[in-house]
Formats: structure tokens, C-alpha cells, sequence
């Protein structure tokens, strides 16, 4: 049996999803965190699968997520619909549930935060609320885990029966009912593998042939596609104001309405927070107050103990395979290679969780959203929209699901600058080359110089989108009232990052480190060196070396990291730990800037480009790190010249 989650964003959908499934999904309060269905099997039914569907307000297609809903809704039709309303919102919400028990398809009505409407003083009547929309109702409370069972009972007993029918009010033109009606039991009567043909655009006959309907069923197809075309035009206005008047009439008679505390509060924050002169200073101000507080008042000490432990781990295996008579060769490549190169980036696991500690609060708060609101002016004068905040919020992160998230903006040429822009957004994969930079160049002002990071990475992007403008529409979104942010979904965030995290240390970080320990220990005949500057990775650094010499790096373990940072930035911190580099000498203040700014603008690394080539296709994301790496190279040259000219 197959169960779909569908609702409107932030109406709790994902949070229901994960309690089912055990699964780890990110919960985001604003539109555009699930952009594609997500399916798992739920815990318990060893024959039930539960899928997530992106968060839409209509079927009627507009954005890539309500795209995506209803191309799986009318293909696959699945056997039941959970639709979860929020309860504090029905009337939103319900319009939705018309719609989709037009599809013929079984459903129950889930009202999820029950609870917060409870103590705000309202209540539902469930038994009037079935009766009136034909669909089984119930309260439910995700976030808190109750009323699932019931939930999951009626969604068994469901499975089968008769589809929904809804009672319009007799007052409704009776054309518009006969309509709808019609065209539901058109679309149930046929196959499922070609109701998303109806869906589809340019030649019907061709994409009809393709998947092997014979000519009648193109033809039915065909009439189906412009009976609905005939409703959604004609009859739309029509329909809509019969559907708000009976969600309208619905609503008086079953619900009772709370006293609207939390709403009254969030609007009272609001004013501040949201305000048109003081609402992105405050945001700026959240921000380095996060980042002072992550890299030098939370982060820097526990950084400097994971460090220490991390060492004395290193010197002690060093002792035991000394005592154990390993091979010098082998013993170098487990001491100098994999423990200094991985344990270097391990250190930092302590700050990347602090980090996306503050950051979770932020959003499961419900500030996020705001700052998507405030920030929708500024973006859109340089060519993008709130929209685009959530890919350059998920960037802070990471690159590849910020890309991927890219998808939520309807606009292609918008979608394509924000994919551009998204990699000059500093990833957690950088963190570490900051730290370890700022540690050695810039001891007492380490979280000045990364904040000054972060701001330029996002003047780069705004730049960048200036230079590409391209008016943008507006941008309407749900504020969701101001909630107190839930343990578990905090730890959740925290538990994914930094299982991330150390996954890439495992994985690429410690290939990549018996890679870098390999080239150092050996010359071009393959024999071993003792003078790492005879290696393989020293002539392979000097070819690059004048390359860069001009932005004030011309060290050839310089530019060895770099080479490899492009398969994961974290590289650059495990290549120079390898290669025993004394980044205090290495770098003066001047060169030492001009290293951070290019680390923060060239290109991401690899699985953020494939990740750019699925989007844009091979050629434009080649340009676009082409452009980005430019870009680095311009702002880091600037800076060391200049810097020289004035010091």
C-alpha cells in the first residue's frame, strides 16, 4: 500500500513523514525544503510506504513543486492521500483538500498542531467536519507523536474504499458540480500510467505513441486534457468562489477558533524583527553574534581540545606500531598520512555542529522565513527574489543540496543565476581552511576576519546578480508564528551535519590524504624521497606555482592544496597537515587574505559541479566555474596588489 503526504509548505508534512518512515529529512519553515517526493517504508507495516510530497497550495501547476505533486498524484494515484492541514490555518489548507478529493483517490483529512490550537483555546468538531467534507477527519501532532496510530489505522481501512465525494452547497451552479464530477471519474477510469500524459506539453501524439497508447486512448486523452483546459479557463473564477464559499461555510459550522495568542505575538515580534529600516541590520546582527559566538567564545575551545586529542591519538599509534616494528614507509602513511590529514578536518566537527546548532534554532523558530521576507527587497534588485534565499541559506551548509534546492523558482533564468551565485556562498567544507588560516595569521581576530568572509561571498553573489539582472515577479510566502524550537529537531540538523561531515573525512578526506602522502613520499622514478620538495606533489605545485605567485602564494604546497581542493575543500587543510607546513611562515597578513578570498570564490568542488551540471547542463556549468574560479582569481589579485601598494 502506498500512502502520499500532501499538504501546504510548513504544515508539517516532513516532520509526520520522518516519525513514519524513522527517516532524517530536513524540516525548514518556509516553501522550497522538500522539492522532490520522498518515499520509505513506515515503521511497523512491513508493506506500506509512505511518500513526501513538496509542499503546494494548488494542483493547478504553476511552481516545480506543485508540478511534482500532481504529475505523481494523477500518474502513480496513489492507494490513500493523507492531506495534513495545519489546524491553526484550515481554511489555506482546506482548498487544497478540495482539490484533491476531486482526484477520486481515497484520503483522510489529518489537522496536525492540534495542540497549539488547543492551548490557544479553539477546537474542531472531527465528527461534523467528516460528515460535511465526505473525508474521514482526525487531530493529529507530529511534532509530539500524537494521534499516529489512529491515523495509520484509519489510513489501513481506508485503503480500497469508495473515493471521496464531496457535498457542495446546493446554491452551486449545478454545470460547474456536473463538470467537476465528470472529469474526477474520467480521470480515475483511466490506466495511471497515462494520467500523466495529460500533463504533458508540445505533441500529445508523440509522447502518446512513446509510451504505447493505441490511437482511441490518445484520443480520450486528448478530449480529457481539453475538458479540463475548458474548466481551468472558463470555469475557474467560477470554481473557486464556489470552493471558498463551501470552505467558508465549513469552517463557521466545525470550528471554533482559538484567541489568537501566538499570532498576536508573532505580529508583536514581528514589528521589530520584520521592520523595513531595522529588519536587516538585525539580521546581520543575529548573524555575527553566531559567528563570534562559534569561532571564538563555543568553537575555538572545543576545536583546540579536539586537536589535542586527536594528537595525542596520532602519537600514541605512532608508538605502538614503532614498538610493533612497522616499516617506516607504512608507518608514515598511517601517522603523517591518514591520521594527520583526516584528524586535521576532524577537529573542526565541533565547530561545524556549533554552527548548525545556532542556525537550527534560528529556523525551527521561525525566523528564517522572516529573513527570506526582509531579504526579498535587496535580492530582487539584483535580479532574484526571496526565493532564492533558501538555496543561499542551504549554501551555508553545503553547496550540492543548495544547487539541488534551486529547483523551487519557477523562473529558468532566475533558477540559473541563483545555481551561478549559490557556490560564493561559504560552505561548511571551507570552515576549516579559515580556521586553521585565521589560527596562525590572525589569532585574536579570527571570527572578524571569517564574518568579513561570509559578507564577501555574498557581495560577490550580489554582484554577480546585479550584473545578470533580470526583473523579477513578486514574491508571496507563509510567515508561520514565532514556535519554540523542538529538541529533536534541533539534534536532528546537528546529528546530519556532522554525520556528513565526518562521512566526507572517511571517505574523500582520507583517500584523498593517502593520495597527497603518496605524491609527497615519492619522486617522478617512483623511489623515495626524504626531501618532500624532490616529490612527485612538488613538481606538480611549482607548475602551478606562477600561476599564483602574483596573488602572494607562489609556495608549491600552496598550490598542491588548492589542486586538491577541488575534490573537496576540506582537502586543503588535510593537504597542507601532510605536507608539514608551517602556515605562521608561510603567510604574512596580506598573502594570508588574499589565500581566504580565493579559497572563498574559486571553483566549488566536484560533487558540487556535478550537482551544477544536472541543473544547467554540462556546457553552462563549465562556464560557470570557469567564471567562478575567474572571479577568484581577480578579487585575490586586487587584494594582494593593492594591499602591497598601501603596506
Amino acid at each position: 500500500m502506498i500512502i502520499a503526504l500532501a499538504g501546504n509548505p510548513n504544515c508539517g508534512k516532513t516532520t509526520l513523514f520522518n516519525l513514519l518512515t524513522g527517516s532524517r529529512q530536513h524540516v525548514g519553515n518556509f516553501p522550497g525544503v522538500t522539492v522532490e517526493q520522498k518515499s520509505g517504508l513506515v515503521r511497523g507495516f512491513s508493506d506500506v510506504t509512505a511518500v513526501d510530497l513538496p509542499g503546494i497550495y494548488s494542483l493547478y501547476p504553476y511552481s516545480p513543486e506543485e508540478i511534482t505533486a500532481r504529475d505523481y498524484l494523477l500518474g502513480e494515484r496513489p492507494d490513500v492521500i493523507i492531506d495534513i492541514i495545519d489546524a491553526g490555518a484550515p481554511e489555506r489548507g482546506l482548498y487544497l483538500t478540495l482539490q484533491l478529493a476531486e482526484l477520486g483517490i481515497p484520503m483522510i483529512a489529518a489537522f496536525n498542531m492540534m495542540d497549539e490550537l488547543s492551548s490557544d483555546g479553539g477546537s474542531v468538531n472531527f465528527e461534523q467536519m467528516s460528515a460535511r467534507l465526505g473525508i474521514p477527519s482526525l487531530p493529529i501532532s507530529a511534532s509530539k507523536n500524537e494521534g499516529i496510530d489512529s491515523l495509520m489505522k484509519l489510513a489501513a481501512a481506508m485503503a480500497g474504499k469508495k473515493p471521496p465525494k464531496i457535498s457542495y452547497p446546493e446554491s452551486a451552479p449545478s454545470v460547474i458540480l456536473d463538470e467537476i464530477e465528470n472529469i474526477a471519474a474520467r480521470i480515475t477510469f483511466l490506466p495511471p500510467r497515462y494520467a500523466a500524459i495529460l500533463l504533458t506539453d508540445g505533441n500529445l501524439s508523440e509522447t502518446a505513441h512513446s509510451v504505447g497508447l493505441t490511437d482511441s486512448e490518445t484520443e480520450r486523452v486528448r478530449r480529457l486534457r481539453e475538458d479540463m483546459e475548458l474548466l481551468c479557463g472558463d470555469c475557474a473564477e467560477a470554481v473557486a468562489d464556489m470552493r471558498y464559499g463551501f470552505i467558508e461555510q465549513l469552517c463557521a459550522a466545525c470550528i471554533i477558533k482559538g484567541q489568537g495568542k501566538s499570532k498576536l505575538r508573532s505580529e508583536r515580534i514581528d514589528r521589530l524583527l520584520t521592520h523595513r529600516v531595522w529588519g536587516i541590520p538585525i539580521f546581520i546582527g543575529i548573524m555575527l553574534l553566531i559567528f563570534r559566538l562559534t569561532f571564538s567564545v563555543i568553537g575555538a575551545p572545543l576545536q583546540a581540545l579536539a586537536e589535542q586529542l586527536f594528537g595525542c591519538g596520532r602519537d600514541a599509534l605512532g608508538e605502538l606500531l614503532e614498538q610493533t616494528g612497522t616499516v617506516p614507509w607504512l608507518k608514515g602513511l598511517i601517522t603523517e598520512g591518514i591520521c594527520a590529514g583526516v584528524g586535521s578536518v576532524l577537529s573542526f566537527l565541533p565547530t561545524i555542529t556549533v554552527l548548525f546548532f545556532f542556525l537550527s534554532l534560528l529556523e525551527d523558530s521561525g525566523y528564517m522565513a522572516r529573513a527570506a521576507f526582509i531579504l526579498d527587497a535587496p535580492l530582487r534588485k539584483i535580479g532574484l527574489s526571496g526565493r532564492s534565499f533558501v538555496p543561499l541559506l542551504i549554501g551555508f551548509g553545503c553547496s550540492v543540496p543548495a544547487i539541488m534546492s534551486a529547483k523551487t523558482i519557477p523562473d529558468k533564468r532566475m533558477r540559473w543565476i541563483t545555481v551561478l551565485v549559490t557556490p560564493f556562498i561559504s560552505c561548511g567544507a571551507r570552515l576549516p581552511v579559515y580556521a586553521v588560516i585565521t589560527a596562525a595569521v590572525f589569532p585574536k581576530y579570527g571570527g572578524a576576519v571569517i564574518a568579513g568572509l561570509y559578507l564577501l561571498g555574498i557581495g560577490a553573489a550580489a554582484l554577480t546578480g546585479l550584473i545578470m539582472k533580470k526583473e523579477s515577479g513578486g514574491f508571496i510566502m507563509e510567515l508561520p508564528t514565532y514556535r519554540m524550537p523542538t529538541a529533536r529537531s534541533v539534534l536532528l540538523l546537528m546529528w546530519e551535519k556532522a554525520k556528513d561531515f565526518a562521512a566526507r573525512a572517511f571517505t574523500v578526506i582520507l583517500l584523498s590524504s593517502v593520495l597527497i602522502w603518496l605524491l609527497e613520499s615519492f619522486d617522478l622514478r617512483f623511489g623515495l624521497v626524504s626531501d618532500s620538495g624532490e616529490s612527485i606533489l612538488a613538481a606538480l605545485g611549482s607548475l602551478a606555482a606562477p600561476i599564483f605567485a602574483p596573488l602572494g602564494f607562489g609556495d608549491w604546497r600552496v598550490c598542491a592544496a588548492l589542486i586538491t581542493g577541488i575534490t573537496a575543500k576540506e582537502s586543503v587543510v588535510s593537504t597542507l597537515t601532510v605536507l608539514g607546513a608551517d602556515i605562521g611562515k608561510m603567510f604574512t597578513p596580506l598573502s594570508a587574505i588574499s589565500f581566504l578570498v580565493f579559497i572563498l570564490l574559486y571553483m566549488p568542488c566536484a560533487a558540487a559541479f556535478a550537482a551544477m551540471k544536472k541543473e544547467l547542463g554540462l556546457k553552462r556549468a563549465i562556464l560557470a566555474v570557469g567564471y567562478e574560479t575567474a572571479v577568484a582569481y581577480i578579487a585575490a589579485l586586487t587584494v594582494f596588489q593593492i594591499g602591497k601598494l598601501l603596506f
